[in-house]
């Protein structure tokens, strides 16, 4: 059987970061924001995988 793709909510990616949603769009408008997508009903959806893949691509060396 095939791996079933994870997507998170807009408010599940939020609430994951401890962020508002309000700072998401203002990542969006930075072209800052994970990769994402818009459904035909304008919630929008993030791939697990993009968010893991965009964490590390923001990790600091100490």
């Amino acid at each position: 059987m095939g791996t079933q793709r994870q997507y998170l909510t807009l408010k599940a990616f939020c609430e994951e970061l401890a962020v508002a949603k309000s700072t998401f769009y203002d990542w969006c408008a930075k072209g800052r924001a994970p990769r994402h997508f818009k459904l035909p009903n304008g919630e929008i959806r993030i791939r697990r995988t993009d968010l893991e893949s965009w964490l590390e691509s923001r990790e600091v060396a100490a």
